[in-house]
């Protein structure tokens, strides 16, 4: 049997925005627990080398996630890691339940949800072994990296194409893999595709193995024809994926507006359709998804808890919920 733990914030997810609204929920003295199923830092944990984030010229995502868990904790935000959510659902009297698979029930009037998202992977050796050491699924994030290199695109919708297209900003070389033989991207950008003299488009094709060199750097993929079950090699320092990404949005208990691609659309106090429930970071409907993103929208939806609970302690209504885009 679990326990129950009462709060004035539950914050789902301490990575970067998760982190930052629990800085800004525990800075304005609000009884605040942040839960993680893992360790504090979600992606930073799986970045190698940050260079975009204000203030930082190169920082280490370890490094980062770290310097992040200890600001929250000064301001007196409660981590508890190793936390894995099953649930968050809102109960009769308005008060959310965050249920964990320990079956603990965090209760609070004010939930934000940092949950993030997964990138798809291809599941094949060696995508794992050499994730963040030549395997990326951010193009924003670790293009830099690659300048003058060659290096290879798996995919064929809108993302994959242009993250390729953005990619030869740096490579000298990108080879765009596709399991078919035609882009399910959108005209105009599979035109600038075909367009860019520095892609080459491998069709019917599938990634079989990532294989590295001695540094432990990917050198090389086993690529298969899907018709013919032919395989070759094909040198390159860098695979970048993208066949998809899927928001974490599966323990928010109840229907809540979403945009097509099943991420959460809120106001712009980052509330979701539900009221009283935030949202940060990769969970959320919009443009780009990056560390700088993640922590403005946590620094929006904290400060937007914080205003939301003065308005139900002085029993006046609170802020409307989003309703743009509800599906």
């Amino acid at each position: 049997m679990g326990q129950t733990h009462d709060y004035d914030v539950v914050i789902v997810g301490a990575g970067p925005a998760g982190l930052t609204a629990g800085l800004y929920a525990g800075r304005a003295m609000l009884r605040t627990a942040v839960l993680e199923r893992g360790a504090a830092g979600g992606e930073l944990l799986n970045t190698e080398l940050i260079e975009d984030y204000p203030g930082f010229e190169r920082i280490e995502g370890w490094e980062l996630a770290q310097r992040l868990e200890e600001h929250t904790r000064k301001f007196g935000a409660e981590l508890a890691l190793g936390v894995t959510v099953d649930r968050v659902h809102r109960a009769a009297d308005g008060t959310f339940e965050t249920t964990t698979d320990a079956g603990d029930v965090y209760r609070s009037p004010a939930v934000i949800v940092t949950a993030g998202g997964t990138p798809v992977k291809l599941g094949v050796p060696g995508e794992a072994e050499y994730a963040g050491k030549g395997v990326s699924y951010c193009a924003i994030c670790d293009g830099a990296f690659f300048k003058g290199h060659t290096i290879a695109v798996v995919g064929g919708g809108d993302a994959a194409a242009e993250e390729s297209d953005f990619l030869t900003r740096y490579a000298e070389k990108v080879y765009l893999i596709h399991r078919r033989h035609e882009l399910r991207a959108s005209k105009i950008i599979q035109q600038r595709v075909f367009e860019n003299p520095k892609i080459e488009i491998i069709w019917d094709t599938v990634v079989e193995i990532v294989e590295g060199d001695t540094h432990g750097l990917v050198d090389n993929l086993v690529l298969r024809n899907v018709h013919t079950n032919e395989t070759r090699d094909l040198a390159v320092t860098g695979l970048f994926v993208f066949v998809g990404f899927r928001p974490n949005t599966g323990i928010i208990g109840e229907h809540f507006a979403h945009d097509a691609s099943g991420y959460v659309v809120t106001d712009g106090n980052m509330q979701s359709s539900i009221p009283g429930l935030f949202v940060a970071g990769d969970l959320r409907s919009q443009l780009t998804r990056q560390v700088t993103t993640a922590a403005g929208d946590a620094t929006t939806a904290a400060i937007a808890a914080e205003t939301y609970l003065a308005a139900l302690r002085d029993g006046g209504a609170a802020a409307p919920a989003a309703a743009v885009g509800a599906r």
